[in-house]
């Protein structure tokens, strides 16, 4: 572990490390909403060997649903199964009365799967990686009148 003005730094955190920091974040999200909701919403898909082979994850809080990880194993893409994932995330996420679902991507990424399934387009940070860009999306998840 390495020293940076006295603090410890490390590329390879513990998980519990990981999660006791994001149930201090959820806390105090919590104590200064008064919205406490917040849950994981993943999806973990694994080979009868236990290897996985597909994943989504994120969480809902506040009647929203953020994607932080969309991910199909090479072998496995163009077979429909990123839309089955994303569509499954959507319904669990509106029975959980979320009312919005929201991810950011890499411009190498997924933007047009994404557009393709009802995301739009909210803004983009350029450079980010060196020579792409991230783009933020969302899809409003309410009934239309």
């Amino acid at each position: 572990m390495e020293q940076n003005n006295g603090f410890p730094v490390t590329d390879a955190p513990a998980a519990a490390d990981l999660s006791d920091l994001d149930d201090r974040i959820n806390e105090f999200n919590a104590d200064r909403t008064g919205i406490r909701d917040a849950r994981y919403l993943s999806i973990m898909l694994r080979s009868a060997d236990g290897e996985l082979y597909a994943g989504l994850h994120g969480h809902s809080w506040g009647g929203c649903c953020e994607i932080k990880l969309l991910w199909i194993s090479e072998n496995r893409r163009g077979k429909g199964l990123g839309s089955l994932l994303l569509r499954a995330a959507e319904g669990e996420a509106v029975r959980r009365g979320c009312r919005m679902i929201l991810l950011a991507t890499h411009s190498f990424q997924a933007p047009g799967f994404y557009e393709r399934h009802g995301f739009s387009h909210i803004a983009t940070l350029e450079g980010y990686p060196a020579g792409h860009a991230e783009i933020f999306m969302t899809k409003d998840l309410r009934p239309e009148m």
